[in-house]
């Protein structure tokens, strides 16, 4: 193909020359027709020529990243493909690490600790007990081993490039499945809801680190939304083979944060966040050199040669469409399974019986008035319900806790009991002649309780009645 497109060329000049042609044409066709010339042979090369062999470094760190990165993320489509036997595959997957993590923990690290509670938690908030810990401990080892046995095994391979082309699809595919979610979580006041109220009436010394900074998100919704927005445009970027660096590169600038809050919050989903940043790193690595080029050392950068996943064109762009497709039904169904989520969270809170914040004015226990003092820690000083099922009280000189709740608004009764200890029982029958005024008479732990209750405005809150405004004379830094 070469030659027979340089043959062509040379005719070509030689007959503008006889035709009385100047030169000052002729070089400038030459050039032309070079540049032409050059721009086919480098097409064909990147359709026909083989990929050049690996380092025996780089073949070893491939096997490594694919075999690890393979363990920690196979959760990923076995959540999104919830039919059999996806689920039972999934279940026998983790039940094998809920017998080779505690095992490891006890006979090889001689750790004490009771892993049955982390196992159960791993799906819960944390993602960072112990178990994890272990866990990944063992997918290390694990992935090390095989990494030797492979590279023994398989010596001769000149490179994996075929296996490459198909991880990285795969890692910007499992990468687009976490950052679509919980964008989405964000977008909607999922991930971070608004402050609740027994929220509002905790001071800042006794929030704990990460619920200052859920309460600091929560508070400001077009902030939550713009962090949800971007990830979810770094995930469908993903989805995109021609976008996907730069989605890559969007998701490491989101992660980072992230990392950081994690860290500076003490969140415990840090080795999550470590895990997604690695992730990403790895797609943009191959283009490390190019962008240092481009935005480091001000030079001219070449458009990087695409080495396609099939030889054939409509498989390719079937790819492609697949790719996209899955992008776009992940984003569809988590934006409406969490607007329905939302508005089921709205309404819970809004169709509440007695929802809102009420403050005891007075207090009676077997007959006798209890007067507000700090010291009376049986005393109510506040009654908060937050929902149709969570209400919190809290006594004088201590912080809310919070208890199940069963109101039924026919009777008028409601009953609340502790999370914890099922034999501790609150019964009471309630009277509300006004929307603020509140009567309750009923008995609390053996004990006949009366109180009289007035409700509070949770928009007198200053972060609830702040709002926003452009121009602003003084600060407000209270």
């Amino acid at each position: 193909m070469r030659w027979t497109i340089i043959e062509a060329t040379i005719p070509r000049i030689n007959r503008q020359s006889e035709a009385g042609i100047g030169e000052d044409f002729v070089q400038p066709q030459m050039q032309g027709e070079s540049q032409r010339t050059l721009i086919v042979q480098s097409e064909e090369e990147a359709r026909g020529s083989e990929p050049a062999r690996w380092r025996l470094g780089t073949k070893i760190g491939f096997r490594f990243v694919f075999l690890y990165f393979c363990l920690y993320t196979v959760y990923t489509p076995f959540h999104l493909l919830p039919v059999p036997p996806f689920p039972q595959i999934y279940a026998a997957y983790s039940s094998l690490w809920g017998e080779v993590v505690p095992w490891v923990s006890k006979h090889v690290l001689h750790l004490q600790h009771n892993f049955a509670m982390d196992y159960l938690n791993t799906g819960g908030d944390s993602k960072d007990t112990t178990y994890v810990y272990v866990q990944v401990l063992c997918y290390l080892v694990t992935t090390a081993v095989v990494t030797v046995i492979w590279s023994l095994s398989d010596r001769k391979r000149p490179n994996y490039e075929r296996l490459y082309r198909w991880f990285r699809v795969y890692l910007r595919l499992v990468l687009a499945a976490v950052m679509i979610p919980i964008g989405v979580a964000k977008i909607f006041p999922l991930q971070f809801p608004p402050p609740s109220l027994s929220k509002l009436l905790q001071t800042y010394g006794d929030s704990s680190p990460m619920g200052l900074m859920w309460t600091y998100i929560g508070a400001s919704r077009s902030y939550s939304f713009f962090g949800g927005a971007t990830e979810v445009l770094a995930g469908m970027l993903l989805v995109i083979p021609r976008l996907a660096t730069l989605g890559a590169l969007v998701s490491i600038g989101l992660m980072s944060n992230v990392l950081m809050l994690n860290l500076g919050y003490d969140v415990p989903v840090k080795l999550v966040s470590i895990h997604l940043l690695l992730m990403a790193g790895f797609l943009v690595a191959p283009d490390l050199s190019r962008l240092a080029d481009f935005f480091v050392l001000n030079r001219r950068v070449e458009p990087a040669v695409a080495r396609p996943l099939f030889r054939r064109k409509w498989l390719n762009r079937s790819a492609v469409a697949l790719q996209v497709a899955f992008g776009l039904v992940l984003l569809g169904y988590n934006l409406y399974s969490g607007a329905q989520k939302a508005k089921h969270s709205v309404e819970s809170r809004i169709q509440a019986p007695l929802y809102g914040i009420w403050s005891v004015d007075e207090f009676k226990v077997d007959g006798q008035l209890r007067p507000p003092l700090l010291t009376d820690t049986q005393r109510w000083q506040r009654l908060i319900i937050e929902s149709s099922e969570v209400a919190a009280v809290q006594s004088m000189g201590s912080p809310p806790r919070y208890f199940g709740l069963k109101i039924d608004p026919r009777k008028k009764t409601f009953r609340i009991w502790k999370p914890n200890d099922w034999t501790w029982i609150a019964k009471f029958a309630y009277e509300n002649p006004q929307p603020d005024l509140l009567t309750l008479k009923g008995e609390m732990d053996g004990h006949e309780v009366t109180a009289s209750l007035r409700r509070f405005d949770e928009s007198k809150f200053l972060l609830n009645s702040r709002g926003f405004r452009w121009i602003t004379e003084f600060a407000v830094n209270r």
